[in-house]
């Protein structure tokens, strides 16, 4: 589901509440009271700008007695099969961002990847899976990148480890067209790149992934992740030690323009390879 069709989704569930809701003779305080919120969180459900947790409509639904309805509808709407439940919170905030700045010790950063990248990914950790499921892990992902081409674009920058360029994930020809998008993000400012060399030394091999994410109104946060988990972070004192890492990093990488033309490089002996096989 699109985020546009999600978000609307989100809209009918906040008018259906508060349709049901007068038709029961409760003011926003006497429906929170009963389900164990405020009354000013009952407004935001019904404005969709907060999201109900499934309980919470569980008990909306025997209080208003209205058969399941909005535990369904919750139920629907928190069933994204395109992300991984420890991702999805991530997935969401990073639509939410001004700024976002990541670093990627292996692989193209999610909100960078090709189709064809992103689909030899989420079947190297996916090998099981039905095609359909494949297929909407990668639109999700192919999804999340729409919002550096949006005009209200966060701040993206991006340090990659010269790992992620050397590694030919999917063969040449994939790995090609994979750095051709990187650089072609770059070459039109959308993007900032850096490309940590391995001259650099351990630090870069200790830190794992990382990425950063700024709010107008909210305090940054710090997301980290390892194999089939991952964690978000929102302690100020923890988030400001992620951000004193990349920093570190940052200073280790090389220069933009230098970057740009290691990774320009890279993806021409790719062609070239793929062009002779």
């Amino acid at each position: 589901m699109a985020n546009g069709s999600r978000q609307a989704a989100w809209e009918f569930f906040g008018t259906e509440l508060r349709r049901r809701r007068e038709e029961s003779g409760f003011t926003q305080v006497e429906l929170g009271a009963r389900v164990f919120v405020s009354g000013g969180y009952i407004g935001q459900f019904e404005q969709a700008i907060r999201k109900p947790q499934l309980d919470v409509a569980q008990r909306i639904d025997e209080t208003l007695q209205t058969d399941g309805i909005f535990e369904r509808l919750c139920r629907k709407l928190i069933d994204d099969r395109r992300y991984a439940d420890y991702f999805a919170k991530a997935a969401e905030l990073e639509t939410l961002a001004t700024k976002i700045c990541e670093f990627a010790p292996a692989l193209i950063p999610g909100l960078l990847q090709t189709p064809a990248y992103a689909r030899v990914v989420t079947l190297a950790m996916n090998p099981f899976a039905p095609e359909e499921s494949v297929d909407e892990k990668v639109s999700g992902r192919i999804e999340r990148g729409r919002i550096l081409k949006d005009a209200t674009r966060p701040v993206y920058w991006a340090i990659l480890h010269e790992n992620v360029l050397r590694i030919p994930v999917g063969g040449a020809a994939v790995m090609a067209e994979q750095l051709g998008q990187v650089a072609g993000l770059a070459r039109e400012r959308s993007v900032l790149v850096q490309v940590l060399p391995y001259t650099a030394g351990p630090y870069a091999v200790m830190t794992g992934s990382l990425k950063l994410m700024e709010f107008e109104d909210a305090p940054p946060t710090a997301y980290t992740e390892a194999v089939h988990s991952g964690n978000l972070l929102d302690d100020p004192a923890v988030v400001l030690r992620a951000q004193s890492a990349y920093d570190l990093l940052r200073a280790d990488a090389l220069p933009p323009e230098a970057s740009l033309t290691l990774i320009e490089s890279a993806a021409e002996d790719l062609r070239r390879c793929a062009s002779t096989t």
